[in-house]
């Protein structure tokens, strides 16, 4: 026994040995328990947080001649609750009667002398500097060789707002903010079951962010489960600074222009991924909460689809996909029908846009481009400008610089047009990265278009098809439930039924659990005439 405390001994002077010498401190310290001596691990640690302004280090003295030191960072820890909570009772009051002999603090936050939710005992030196780098508070009390890391997290945050990007009509206004336990949170009130598990895991080598993986056991498929289980703990990096790095390790296809991971910052957007299967992974520092598996239909359903009623959502979604469809096709189809095929045209509408036409100095094709870039660029400069001034600059700059342009001769009338009707389809897309692919992909078609017509927009069509057909999201088929087919799951896809006839969840995702909606449950009048009876 006395050769291992003089073995210990040893170590702890080699570093100070160390220190002294060199005034650095080797990584390995980490592996190293604390001390029983105070001042050796004060020694260390504060070089360990050597240039770290916002790193404070408080010597109490309580009962008489018990040494503490509390470790914490300014800004990051509730100091507040500190002084009055713990310390105050430490300093000022005495321990309550029939206690006994109380002989370390850590019996006196043990035995809830002083009123702190988490504390944690720790005893190397890796785990206090970790503990403290999150917002906790570091005890070390002198003679003791562990020491407590009490859960004082006080930084600043914001107030759940309604998102910017997901607005509803009749949904509710509360998203996700920047704090990754106010974000489970508000997926725990609405979801108050055992079944909804989370799962915590650190990704970052400097940054350590908290990552969550949540998912309804019972519902969810373990193989998407596992799969999610094994990727994210293989990512090695030194910082994740939102929810987007994960998004590019974790998903299958880089190179595709389609998003394969779906993000959200609507709450209820994330528990009814949940209900139907999915896995939702939160990253700490960010609004944006991910859910895999996603599917090309996904990107296409926005959340009021199911706050209204079954009928108005049906015709309202045909539309969308009516829009997306011009989005993507018809600058393409005007180039390729002016250039290449114009005897597809009434005559009549062919003269009035040959007549626009005249005095424009470019092909069709180079002034359906031109258009487009300065969309795109109005587009991205309304995003990037200050908020009040953002959207009056993007519309204003539209209508005067196509104005001016159709009048200098630049430019056609019908080509203004095909854009500005393009671009408001473009707004329909209720998923801002699936708008975004087809916005590059639009780029695409106008050249096909512009080489070899109505043939080239067709190719485009044909390998953009065969493409979707084959892109996987976690190992689920991106077009599922349309290819592979399965009609019971067709519900939900290009209309969308009642509630009370959404039987069961979606096959291809789901686990064991597949029973959604017992049946039996369509209103009648008849059937409310017989209860009342």
């Amino acid at each position: 026994m006395i050769r291992k405390k003089n073995r210990k001994h040893s170590v702890y002077h080699e570093i100070l040995k160390d220190i002294e010498s060199t005034n650095s401190l080797s990584s390995n310290f980490q592996n190293i328990e604390l001390n029983i001596e105070l001042a050796i691990n004060e020694k260390i640690l504060k070089e360990v947080f050597q240039n770290c302004s916002d790193i404070v280090f408080r010597p109490i003295q309580i009962y008489g001649d018990t040494k503490l030191l509390l470790i914490y960072i300014d800004g990051l820890s509730d100091t507040k609750t500190l002084d009055e909570v713990v310390l105050k009772p430490m300093l000022f009051d005495e321990l309550p009667e029939g206690w006994g002999k109380v002989t370390t603090v850590e019996q006196v936050i043990e035995r809830q002398f002083v009123a702190i939710a988490q504390v944690k005992k720790i005893s190397s030196f890796k785990d206090v500097v970790n503990g403290i780098l999150k917002g906790n508070i570091a005890i070390i009390v002198d003679e003791e060789s562990r020491a407590l890391v009490a859960d004082l997290k006080g930084f600043e945050k914001r107030g759940v707002e309604e998102p910017a990007a997901e607005t509803t009509v009749r949904g509710p206004r509360d998203g996700f903010t920047e704090t990754l336990r106010t974000n489970t949170s508000l997926v725990r009130r609405r979801i108050r079951s055992a079944n909804l598990k989370m799962e915590s895991i650190t990704v970052g080598q400097l940054t350590q962010t908290d990552v969550v993986i949540a998912y309804i056991d019972g519902i969810v498929s373990n193989t998407i489960l596992d799969e999610v289980r094994k990727r994210i703990p293989r990512i090695q990096v030194d910082g994740i600074m939102g929810s987007s790095y994960i998004e590019e390790f974790i998903e299958d296809f880089t190179w595709s222009p389609f998003p394969q991971v779906q993000n959200s910052e609507r709450p209820d957007v994330i528990c009814s991924s949940l209900l139907e299967g999915k896995v939702a992974i939160f990253v700490d520092n960010t609004p944006f909460v991910l859910v895999v598996p996603m599917t090309f239909w996904s990107g296409l359903q926005a959340a009021d689809d199911y706050y209204e009623r079954s009928i108005y959502t049906t015709f309202i979604r045909l539309i969308r996909y009516s829009l997306f469809n011009i989005a993507l096709l018809l600058p393409s189809l005007y180039v390729a029908i002016i250039a290449y095929h114009p005897q597809l045209i009434p005559t009549t509408l062919l003269i009035s846009i040959a007549a626009a036409r005249e005095g424009v100095p470019f092909p069709t094709v180079v002034e359906t481009l031109l258009m487009e870039f300065m969309f795109e660029g109005l587009r991205e400069a309304g995003i990037r400008l200050p908020k009040p001034i953002g959207s009056a600059v993007s519309i204003v700059g539209a209508l005067v610089i196509g104005q001016a342009a159709v009048q200098a001769g630049i430019v056609s009338a019908p080509v203004v047009i095909v854009v500005a009707t393009t671009g408001i389809a473009s707004f329909a897309i209720p998923r801002y990265n699936l708008g975004t692919s087809y916005r590059l992909l639009r780029f695409l078609m106008l050249i096909l278009a512009g080489t070899l017509g109505i043939y080239g927009i067709i190719t485009g069509i044909f390998f953009m098809i065969i493409h979707l057909l084959g892109l996987r999201s976690f190992g689920v088929p991106y077009m599922s439930p349309v290819t592979p087919l399965i009609p019971k799951d067709l519900k939900d896809v290009f209309i969308r039924v009642p509630r009370w006839s959404m039987y069961n969840r979606p096959e291809f995702i789901t686990g064991a659990n597949k029973k959604r909606v017992s049946k039996g449950q369509q209103p009648s009048p008849k059937r409310g005439d017989q209860t009342n009876e």
